[in-house]
């Protein structure tokens, strides 16, 4: 029962944060058997979150680092959810004792339940992926080499657009299986530290193919502003789509990244993008022009939104205003590393709600009655929806009219970077049509160009 109130809990909070996440490959995961869900690890504990509302299998065990457990207030979340703590060696001098946790791990593969872990062994903010640890591959085979169970791992990749950004966007892929069959059994009883190694390079490899890397932030944000470039106007792309295409342009720049004509390109494109941080601007503002007639009609329907919206949010944004404020100045002030702000944000948030809501339901409880307290709380929870879909029509608003200040004040230096950005575009489709792969599966047609 508290289990399925846990995660209940972490499904609400993850579509409450998130405004959306797509899943991909949710047909490589099986229905019941065990199962190792192998991801990359951006996001502290918000990514445990993540697969554990959408990965489809309950209950879900993940190893955690020990350390969490002196946080008194983490230790009853961390124990409902099954969690297994592990001593980090980097964090104890090296001399560890995480035998009783494996065994407990191995307990929970062999019942045929699910089992999570970041094989990086740490949270990170970095444009790529940390070298894995072998415990993953470790557990995965021994396992497998008792013999009482099949075992299966599944790569998962954890890709945030903004990712401590509140309403922001996340794409979840499933890869493909690693099947641990009698081949990797046998190899492993020959040599066991070699074969632990080999399948931790072959599970790196695989959370690669579902994961976004980059050898620094550099190429990313050349790779992503070229990608916004090449992509027809016309075209909208899911969150899946957009991971892949960025993807497809960071693993060719690296091929190619010395031609003298890429060298000259990514030299154009970042001046470029100077050149709009400079004047506040972003790239999708210069992609046509925009008349008075149509940014009006985009502000006076968001204003539409607000007004239609509001009576019902202003309970929840008296209330919760306040709330998510604190949660924000936590997140941002007490959190050790950049990975963790989200989860420090929702984790005051969960803990201030219900202190909130309690005293509410108190108050009117006591003087009006038991049923109104129970009405109050649901009225202030739909509020509370209300409130966050006020707060982004505010924001797209308030984008929207500096958008038109901003294109409106700067005349002819919008026009100078939209002539630059048509160049740009002109040779960033040449550029792929030479380069690319002969047979080369397309993501947009001709057609699309043209539109």
């Amino acid at each position: 029962m508290v289990q399925r109130l846990v995660i209940l809990l972490i499904r609400i909070i993850t579509s409450t944060f998130f405004r959306r996440i797509d899943v991909v490959g949710i047909e490589n995961i099986p229905e019941d058997g065990a199962v190792i869900f192998a991801g990359n690890h951006p996001n502290a504990l918000m990514d445990g979150w993540l697969l554990t509302a959408k990965c489809g299998r309950w209950p879900l065990h993940f190893v955690v680092n020990a350390k969490l457990w002196s946080y008194r207030l983490l230790v009853p979340v961390l124990n409902a959810t099954g969690a297994v703590p592990v001593y980090r060696r980097e964090e104890h001098g090296g001399e560890v004792d995480n035998q009783q946790a494996f065994e407990r791990l191995y307990e929970v593969i062999e019942s045929g339940n699910c089992m999570g872990i970041f094989p990086e062994g740490v949270s990170h903010a970095e444009s790529k992926m940390f070298r894995l640890k072998t415990g993953a591959a470790r557990i995965a085979l021994t396992v497998a080499a008792r013999g009482k169970t099949k075992v299966r791992i599944i790569p998962c990749g954890l890709n945030y657009i903004h990712r401590h950004r509140f309403r922001s966007q996340v794409l979840i892929e499933f890869g493909q299986p690693i099947f641990i069959d009698d081949h990797w059994v046998a190899e492993f009883q020959k040599d066991n530290q070699g074969t632990v190694i080999k399948l931790t390079d072959y599970l790196a490899s695989a959370l690669a193919g579902v994961t976004l890397n980059a050898p620094d932030w550099r190429t990313l944000r050349f790779a992503q502003t070229a990608r916004r470039l090449y992509k027809p106007s016309s075209a909208v792309l899911s969150p899946g789509e957009y991971v892949e295409l960025n993807r497809r342009f960071v693993e060719q720049y690296l091929e190619i990244s010395e031609e003298p004509d890429i060298k000259a390109f990514q030299n154009a494109v970042e001046n470029y993008q100077a050149r709009l941080d400079m004047l506040g601007l972003k790239d999708h503002q210069l992609r046509k022009p925009v008349t008075l007639a149509s940014a009006f009609r985009k502000v006076l329907f968001r204003a539409l939104i607000i007004v239609v919206l509001l009576p019902a949010a202003i309970p929840g944004a008296l209330l919760h205003l306040p709330v998510g404020w604190i949660a924000a100045i936590v997140g941002e002030r007490f959190s050790y590393e950049m990975d963790d702000v989200a989860t420090l944000k929702v984790f005051a948030t969960i803990l201030l709600l219900p202190v909130l809501y309690l005293g509410i339901a108190i108050f009117v409880g006591l003087n009006f009655g038991a049923w109104w307290a129970i009405a109050t709380v649901l009225g202030l929870s739909l509020s509370f929806f209300a409130s966050v879909r006020l707060i982004e029509a505010e924001v797209g608003l308030l984008l929207s009219m500096l958008s038109v200040l901003r294109l409106a004040r700067l005349g002819s230096e919008v026009e100078d970077l939209r002539a630059v950005r048509k160049e740009l575009v002109l040779q960033i489709r040449e550029l792929v049509d030479r380069f690319i792969e002969p047979g080369a599966k397309r993501m947009f047609t001709q057609g699309d160009f043209r539109t």
